[in-house]
């Protein structure tokens, strides 16, 4: 197979991939080609797989229906074959204890799907939480050609007479409730106007949005894909220049995701999370997607980067508008341009459509409105904080600019909550001993302790406190928190409760200490006590036996790794290294 003959075509030095299972006129080659509907006007023709995650138990992948169309027209018109493979759809809302469970399993999925089948290159459909990063993780693991195409975000209602944003104005709408101010009928509304927002992902920048800027970042979907809005006709032509792209690079074998994410690509997602004030979950997939390519982060130069840089757009929850304004502002090309002129970002990293991030910016508008300048930002850096202490030894993180500045420099009496449903059920208890003051800790949420480390690190305020007045308090916890979310919690804290880190050592009335300026979280207990403490600890039984939860728990890194398993991270050439199948009879 020569690759495309067309007038666009780029030169091949060696053959397709997908030559093994139909070049010849043995038995084997003929069973293939027929499996494929492989005619003679294909043949020598690259072929696409386009991994689709279309679910009805998932909305953020709704939109993919209308657009495959467009995807497979791109395909074609670029002189390749488009072949559609359904694969694990990771829907946020209803996937339990959480769709970080299986992020990992869908990477793997991915993975393997594209080692045992004859594709040359890859359309990744994806634009959830945790399929984004399952599919960028199967892309550094792979290594064929492909780009994602995300899906878009959700239209935005009216409640109130304010575009609703995903998320982030429900647990406003929550806390209200909570306090009274919002009664049954108004909730009810709220819940009413919620289910108008149609497909897509949230609308804030939450997890599914940041995960768009920083995958645009770096290089693995075309520019312009950030806040997208789900169902415009923008959309629908990302769907067929991203077909066609891929097309192109299926024949020309290159560009590869190698090439593009690059230590300086992620140096710039960092610091393009900060500037967004992004989700903190995006710390974990982008050290586990660096993970697969032997690029190793830690915690330590991760906050190197963070720290000179402030928040410069003005969206939910750190801010007050939402994603499709920042689409409408220009998106990364305009962000990036006072962050290039301040010398913050590298401009010669390579984005998907082949220019760099330098040319991208220099043709996009200037900053405005919701894109902020240097000097007049939304907030002063720093946005995200890396933690460590007696506490976290290894690390936790804060997203500063989602906190309260009163209580970034700290010091409270722990309450502890030993899991999510020992906080679920005291919470509330007006037996609670708790004041605005306290610290309040949820453990055992760990990717160990649950297992899959779920979005349960932000304890909403005890009632009481919240029906006098109180807005916020630090709360620390071994788990993640919605990217949608805000309140000064401390995230990610590791070693994890489950596995003997610090957290599981905490008592009621402990001092804790939260020091956002010296980059500490301490726990002010004698050192001799919390050796007492550990040798009369007794270990929470595991319920799983096996299956996936089983092989999760015994295998997966802490938050700092990126919380992959140990055996799908890749620190060696070796191990990076795709291992072909042997291509023959089944």
């Amino acid at each position: 197979m020569s690759g495309l003959t067309g007038p666009d075509a780029a030169p091949r030095t060696e053959p397709l991939r997908s030559a093994q299972w139909f070049d010849g006129d043995d038995e084997v080659a003929v069973l293939h080609r027929v499996a494929l509907g492989v005619d003679e006007t294909d043949r020598g023709r690259p072929v696409v797989g386009i991994a689709d995650t279309t679910s009805d138990l998932n909305p953020c992948q709704a939109a993919f229906g209308a657009l495959l169309p467009h995807v497979e027209r791109g395909i074609r018109d670029g002189g390749a074959v488009p072949a559609r493979f359904p694969v694990m759809s990771l829907g946020e809302d209803l996937m339990k204890p959480s769709a970080m469970l299986y992020r990992n399993l869908a990477a793997m999925e991915l993975e393997e799907d594209v080692r045992a089948h004859p594709l040359d290159a890859v359309v990744y459909l994806a634009n959830c939480d945790k399929t984004v990063p399952a599919a960028l993780m199967a892309a550094a693991s792979t290594d064929l050609p492909g780009l994602l195409l995300l899906g878009g975000s959700r239209a935005a209602p009216l409640f109130e007479g304010r575009p609703l944003g995903s998320g982030t104005d429900l647990w406003r709408a929550l806390d209200r409730r909570r306090t009274g101010d919002l009664d049954d009928t108004g909730w009810r509304t709220m819940e009413r106007t919620l289910a108008c927002a149609g497909p897509g992902s949230c609308n804030t920048m939450g997890t599914a949005s940041t995960m768009a800027l920083v995958t645009e970042a770096l290089g693995m979907c075309l520019p312009g894909s950030t806040g997208c809005p789900s169902g415009s006709p923008e959309l629908a032509d990302l769907a067929y220049r991203t077909g066609l792209e891929v097309a192109r690079r299926a024949g020309a074998h290159a560009p590869l995701p190698t090439t593009a994410m690059t230590p300086a690509a992620f140096a710039n997602a960092f610091r393009l999370l900060a500037a967004a004030g992004g989700s903190t979950n995006a710390v974990i997939h982008l050290t586990a997607v660096a993970g697969r390519l032997g690029i190793e982060l830690t915690l330590e130069q991760i906050d190197a980067w963070w720290a000179p840089v402030p928040l410069l757009l003005d969206v939910e929850p750190c801010g007050t508008k939402l994603v499709h304004d920042v689409f409408a502002a220009g998106g990364l090309g305009t962000l990036a341009r006072p962050m290039l002129a301040a010398g913050l970002l590298d401009g010669s990293t390579v984005l998907g459509d082949g220019s760099t991030l330098a040319e991208h910016a220099a043709r996009s508008p200037e900053p405005a409105g919701v894109v902020r300048t240097m000097a007049d930002p939304v907030a002063p850096a720093p946005t995200m904080v890396a933690l460590h202490g007696t506490l976290a030894p290894d690390g936790a993180v804060v997203k500063t600019a989602a906190a309260s500045p009163d209580l970034w420099q700290h010091t409270g009496r722990a309450v502890v909550f030993d899991d999510y449903a020992d906080m679920r059920a005291r919470l509330d208890d007006p037996a609670l001993t708790v004041t605005a003051d306290d610290v309040l800790v949820v453990r055992r949420c760990g990717p160990v302790g649950v297992p899959g480390m779920p979005e349960w690190a932000m304890a909403p305020i005890p009632q009481a406190l919240a029906a006098a007045g109180v807005t916020d308090m630090v709360r620390v916890s071994d788990g993640r928190m919605s990217g949608t979310s805000f309140g000064t919690v401390v995230l990610h804290v590791a070693p994890e409760a489950a596995v003997g880190g610090p957290l599981a050592l905490v008592e009621d009335g402990d001092e804790i200490r939260l020091d956002v300026a010296g980059r500490r979280i301490d726990l002010l207990v004698d050192p001799a006590e919390l050796q007492a403490r550990a040798a009369r600890a007794v270990p929470v039984p595991d319920e799983h036996l096996r299956g996936w939860p089983r092989l999760y728990r015994d295998h997966v890194l802490q938050a700092p790794q990126g919380c992959d398993l140990d055996f799908l991270a890749a620190p060696t050439a070796d191990a990076r290294r795709f291992v072909p199948p042997v291509v023959g009879r089944s």
